[in-house]
This record gives C-alpha cells, sequence and structure tokens, in this order.
C-alpha cells in the first residue's frame, strides 16, 4: 500500500498531514496490514524530524503561489508550477500510489495535477470554513472529501463529503499540566496567557501585545510565541517597554514552540490569544481553554474571519477583528473573561462539543480504504 501526502507552505496543512500519517500507521499495526509505504511531495520538508519519526520518505516537487494582486512573481511562479507538474507525474509515475491525500494550498497542485492525469485516487481534505481555490478545483474529481467546518460541505459534491474536524496531531491531546510551570518559569498563583501567531508569528498580535505589555503584566503572566524571524526584535522591545517595572520577568517571549513546550504553555494557560487558522482553533478546541481569535484580516478567501466566528458561534471563543484589535480592548477583554469564571466555564465546556478528536482517524480509515480497493 503506497499513499503520498501533499499539501504545505504552513503548519496549518503540514502538520494535519502528519497527524493522519499517525493514524495510518497506528490502523496498519492493529489491522495487520503490510507496512505502508508513505511518501511527502512538497516544495520543503517544513519539519524533517516530524517526516523521519513517521517513516514517510519527502519528494522534492517545487510549486508556485497565485497571488491575487500584480507581480511579475506570479509569471516566474507559473513557470515553477510547471516544472513542478512534470516533476510531480514523474514522481507519482514512478511511485505510482495507490492514493494521494492533499491538504490544497498552492504547493499541492503540481501533485494533485499530475494524480489527475495518471488516474491515481484522491482524496483532499479542507481545513476553512471556506474552501481554497486548489481545494475546489481538486473537490470536482477527487474521491472523497473531508471538511473541518460543516460550512464547507455547501461548496462539494454532497455525496462525497464528509464532516470530520480537522486532524491533531496525538502528542497534543495531551497537556503537560506536571512540572510545566517550573519548566517555563512561571508563578502558580498567576494567571497565564498563552499568544500564539500561528507558525510565521503575526505581526499584528506582537505589536498590539507590545503596546499592552505594561498593563497585562501587572496582572498576568504571558508565554508569547512570536515567530522565529520576530523573536529578537520582540524579545529587545519588551526588554526596553519593561525596564524598571517589578514585572518583567512575567513576559516568556520564545521564537518557536516545539511540541513539549507547547503542550506545557497550553497546560499551564488560563486564556489563549490566537489567530484563526484551522489547525490552531481545533488545537485550543482539543485543549479546552476558552480563547481569543484575532483572525488575518485579508486571508485568501476571508477564511481566517469566518473559521473564527464558526468557532465563536460555538461559544468556545470571542473574536477581535484587526480593525478593532487595540491594546486597550485587548487588555479590558482579558480582564473580562477571566474575572468571569461561569463565563469561561461556559467557554471550556463549548469547546468539548466543537473539538472533533478522531477526525485523523476517519480521514486515515478513508485513505486506508480507497487504497486497498485501489489495489485490488
Amino acid at each position: 500500500m503506497k499513499i503520498v501526502f501533499t499539501g504545505g507552505g504552513t503548519g496549518g496543512h503540514f502538520y494535519p498531514i502528519i497527524a493522519v500519517a499517525e493514524e495510518i500507521n497506528n490502523i496498519a499495526k492493529e489491522q495487520k496490514l503490510l507496512t505502508p509505504q508513505l511518501y511527502y511531495i512538497a516544495p520543503e520538508k517544513y519539519d524533517a524530524r516530524a517526516l523521519y519519526e513517521n517513516n514517510i520518505i519527502f519528494k522534492k516537487s517545487p510549486a508556485g503561489k497565485v497571488r491575487r494582486y500584480f507581480s511579475i512573481w506570479n509569471l516566474i511562479d507559473k513557470f515553477k508550477t510547471g516544472i513542478g507538474v512534470i516533476k510531480a507525474t514523474l514522481q507519482l509515475f514512478t511511485i505510482y500510489p495507490d492514493v494521494v491525500f492533499s491538504k490544497g494550498g498552492y504547493a499541492s497542485f503540481p501533485t494533485v495535477f499530475a494524480a489527475k492525469i495518471l488516474r491515481i485516487p484522491v482524496i483532499i481534505h479542507e481545513s476553512d470554513a471556506v474552501p481554497g481555490r486548489v481545494n475546489k478545483w481538486a473537490g470536482k474529481f477527487a474521491r472523497k472529501i473531508a471538511v473541518s467546518y460543516p460550512e464547507a460541505i455547501t461548496y462539494f459534491e454532497k455525496g462525497k463529503v464528509a464532516f470530520t474536524g480537522n486532524p491533531v496531531r496525538k502528542e497534543l491531546f495531551t497537556l503537560a499540566n506536571e512540572g510545566a510551570h517550573e519548566y517555563l518559569k512561571l508563578e502558580k498563583e498567576i494567571p497565564t496567557l498563552l499568544i500564539l501567531g500561528g507558525s510565521q508569528g503575526a505581526k499584528r498580535i506582537n505589536d498590539t501585545v507590545m503596546e499592552a505589555l505594561p498593563k497585562l503584566v501587572e496582572k498576568y503572566q504571558i508565554i508569547h510565541q512570536t515567530g522565529k524571524k520576530n523573536f529578537e526584535e520582540i524579545k529587545s522591545t519588551a526588554r526596553v517597554i519593561l525596564e524598571g517595572t517589578q514585572y518583567g520577568h512575567r513576559y516568556k517571549p520564545f521564537g518557536f514552540l516545539n511540541t513539549l513546550a507547547m503542550r506545557m504553555s497550553g497546560g499551564a494557560s488560563n486564556l489563549v490569544v490566537s489567530r484563526g487558522g484551522a489547525s490552531a482553533i481545533f488545537e485550543i478546541a482539543i485543549w479546552g481553554l476558552p480563547s481569543i481569535i484575532v483572525p488575518i484580516a485579508d486571508s485568501n478567501g476571508d477564511h481566517q474571519r469566518k473559521n473564527a466566528f464558526t468557532y465563536a458561534r460555538s461559544g468556545a471563543a470571542v473574536v477581535i477583528e484587526e480593525k478593532n484589535f487595540t491594546p486597550n480592548l485587548l487588555a479590558s477583554e482579558i480582564d473580562r473573561l477571566l474575572s468571569d469564571k461561569e463565563l469561561t466555564k461556559k467557554m471550556k465546556d463549548a469547546t468539548k462539543e466543537f473539538a472533533r478528536p478522531d477526525a485523523a482517524r476517519k480521514i486515515a480509515e478513508g485513505i486506508i480504504a480507497t487504497a486497498l480497493k485501489h489495489e485490488e
């Protein structure tokens, strides 16, 4: 059984693939199937360790972005995509997998197009409430389609769509409460905020947090994932802002939180402030933490905003749009939520209704069923 994964560019595409691969390997062992041969085709490895740990072979294939504004790079990237299609076709012809699983995004297009040419079954997963362009196109010929939000069902042919939720890696299911405060050097009696800007960081969130920082550290301690490229700037800015205050030790910036650090951060936190990517939202929901979601204002298809408001309607979160995301509003919303124990309990209860911890398992079962049928 050979399975090819594609998609990527961000952790929001990559790590759900890893979650599905984990379940495919688990199912193969449980059902005593032959060990599946897993491949990942994309422009970059993204996380080489995660690929290695799940026995996934990486195949590099270029892919070009399509920008919604005029840019000379659009022309250059068309050639890159063309080269990617040729290379992906040769790679798939050599591997000849039983199924291709795509998470969508520009990085998936060459491989999915190649699968269409070679008539290899394609299964796609759409993370967002509104599908991206590649998944809308791929949905027309995909064998099966999984979606994270019920709103996305209407964009695809009914008989092929399943509402599964978004795959989350098993290792993130259980928060690390033991030792979290010691590891992160936190005070147990002070409420903790976890601020996430996504795998690349978020300048708007970072800037607003910096402005609100003197007020926030008076009441809270803060774990802040800044994004690697922003870390040094944010760290030095925070040092200047908090110089001379008695609460400077309450601010903990990190360029990137690895899995253990993320589990510990979630385990120590009372509230999360995050972007509106589907992976981030579903991870927060599985953790059972109340949250403030700040969606990107100009995300492709306005998907982050729609993700955020869908989640907020469940009662698990509140949304602050970028145009309203001021230091004073951020601080006042944090105060409002954390001072109301009954409200935060309702929000925690709502996360359990929203989270779908079996998403990766359901998708893996669908992939294996398709692969075994193709083998016949």
